[in-house]
């Protein structure tokens, strides 16, 4: 009589790679506040036109609010950029741009964030505005930093802001990179950021592939059909 196999080992359960899959979302706490700002007196204005408007009030509220609601949607709270591990999802006021990051070829900073691509096109990155006055705080911080380290004073542990994981970035884990290095804007960190991905990942056989642009006819759409309401009702006046 044979002995009964020896039970196989249970298989070791596989790492769980969803936050490293995860895409890093860049968005601007400034812009969806006043967005949301705009948005809340808007609203009451023109509800309050609504109820208690006479004759075509309440018409010319009503185009006003299809009209401007979707633009201020469009540039203060939809703007977005998604960097994920085979490709660059730019979400901006009218266009959604997907870049595999086989066809990015350089991310440039100046008086605005752009990406450019292999074939010569250039995206704006609105999710992603550049502050002068932010660039300059950031250089007097690194003066007074490098002046601390000079005289021998961690300047990691004296009381440095938070990184821009913290205001920028949603998901995935803080850059390294950024971290170890001088004091930087929020912004600039955040260029930082998405060229240390793009260097790793523009050779990867993922990451390869065609740019795809489509139109946001979701606020398009809304803004044609409330400016010729308006349109309409200013030229009977």
């Amino acid at each position: 009589m044979t002995s009964p196999d020896s039970q196989s080992p249970s298989p070791s359960p596989e790492p769980d790679n969803r936050n490293q899959d995860r895409d890093r979302v860049y968005r601007s706490p400034a812009g969806i506040a006043g967005g949301v700002l705009l948005l809340a007196v808007m609203g009451w204005l023109g509800i309050d036109a609504l109820i208690s408007g006479e004759g075509r009030t309440p018409w010319l509220a009503l185009a006003a609010l299809v009209f401007l609601v979707p633009l201020v949607v469009a540039f203060t709270v939809r703007p977005a950029v998604y960097a994920g591990r085979d490709r660059l999802r730019i979400r901006n006021p009218f266009r959604v741009i997907v870049l595999p990051w086989g066809q990015v070829a350089q991310l440039r900073s100046g008086y605005s964030n752009e990406v450019l691509t292999e074939a010569g096109a250039k995206y704006q990155l609105w999710a992603l505005p550049v502050s002068l006055r932010a660039r300059k705080r950031a250089a007097r911080q690194e003066m007074r930093a490098q002046a601390q380290r000079g005289q021998g004073v961690d300047v990691r542990s004296a009381g440095q802001g938070p990184s821009v994981g913290s205001a920028f970035r949603r998901g995935g884990a803080a850059s390294q990179g950024a971290a170890a290095g001088p004091v930087r804007s929020q912004t600039d960190q955040a260029m930082d950021e998405l060229r240390e991905l793009h260097e790793a990942r523009q050779g990867a056989a993922d990451a390869q592939g065609e740019v795809s642009v489509r139109w946001a006819y979701e606020i398009l759409g809304p803004v044609g059909a409330g400016a010729v309401l308006l349109a309409v009702l200013l030229a009977v006046a």
